[in-house]
């Protein structure tokens, strides 16, 4: 197939808020981004069942395992299309149409509050004491974001075609400075994603700096990452893509102040499993089983990076 035989991209006219413009490319989000190695996701929440709070849980690419770790989770985006695929995918305990900013739950609620790649997208000013607020004292925040492996050639070059917004993001000075919070603990873990021809695609399409370029230069994009990846050799048998999973946690320290919220009894009397403004409910039992996706690709045994270092074309 040609590049210009692959599907169209939707349409965005000018382009929504890169913030807010996942949903319209949920579908490529869904086929094209890498999920969390497992021993990443155990080091920000820890192997015992715990009450967890996703924030920007998009398609539920870190709920897969969260859940399969056994933690009570509520998951939250401000995205409903996301949380639609979410939720036929994944059981958890509620589903919340939310923002980071302001968290439809009272105070002192969960043990860790968690952010897979959505973090640099919050106003850290109104979010940081607002998830000091939900979380239980000496609850957690935990933070990752999958960044590709570019001291490889090859990968430094694919980042040149399709760019670095979220690469090296890090919590940023925010954190490290916030009253509400202690000292940032970091561990970085490695691992790769398996794409093809039409997952690259998928994996670039799936960006804010590309979902919200207009249709044409949006298509233009795409089909230079397609012939990247043909001009690169890789066959129908696709290529591995390394990833740095980067991960951060600090606990909570000094518990802001804040106006009554809802009581657990409250919302425990009646509340739907979606709530927030302009919501639909969901019944639990609507939301599916947990289904059989493939397991994340293992580095190779043999790995070395002085090895990766090396471009084999």
């Amino acid at each position: 197939m040609a590049p210009d035989d692959l599907p169209a991209a939707p349409s965005t006219g000018t382009g929504p808020d890169p913030a807010r413009c996942f949903g319209s490319v949920v579908d490529a989000y869904e086929r094209g981004r890498p999920g969390y190695p497992i021993d990443a996701v155990r080091w920000l929440t820890g192997d015992e069942p715990l009450s967890v709070l996703e924030l920007g849980a998009g398609t539920g690419k870190l709920t897969r395992e969260l859940v399969a770790l056994g933690h009570d989770v509520h998951a939250t985006d401000p995205d409903p299309a996301m949380l639609d695929v979410l939720a036929r995918n994944y059981v958890v305990t509620r589903i919340s149409q939310s923002t980071a900013e302001e968290i439809p739950v009272p105070d002192s609620t969960f043990d860790i509050v968690i952010a897979a790649q959505s973090y640099h997208w919050f106003d850290h000013e109104r979010a940081l004491p607002e998830i000091a607020r939900v979380l239980k004292r000496g609850g957690s925040l935990s933070i990752v974001w999958n960044t590709r492996d570019e001291r490889i050639p090859w990968v430094k070059r694919l980042g040149r075609v399709i760019g670095h917004q979220e690469q090296g993001v890090g919590p940023g000075e925010e954190l490290e400075s916030s009253p509400y919070f202690g000292p940032v603990e970091h561990e970085d873990f490695k691992h790769w994603q398996v794409i093809d021809r039409a997952s690259v695609r998928d994996l670039v399409l799936s960006r804010s700096n590309v979902a919200t370029l207009p249709q044409e230069a949006r298509e233009a994009k795409l089909r230079e990452v397609v012939e990247f990846y043909d001009d690169f050799g890789r066959g129908m048998d696709g290529m591995q893509l390394p990833y740095l999973t980067q991960c951060y946690r600090a606990v909570v320290g000094i518990k802001p102040q804040s106006a009554p919220r809802p009581t657990a009894a409250a919302e425990s009397a009646g509340a739907p499993p979606y709530v927030g403004e302009d919501t639909v409910p969901v019944a639990l039992s609507d939301l599916g089983q947990v289904p059989d996706l493939a397991e994340p690709v293992e580095p190779p045994t043999d790995d070395d990076s002085g090895m990766l270092l090396i471009d084999f074309r």
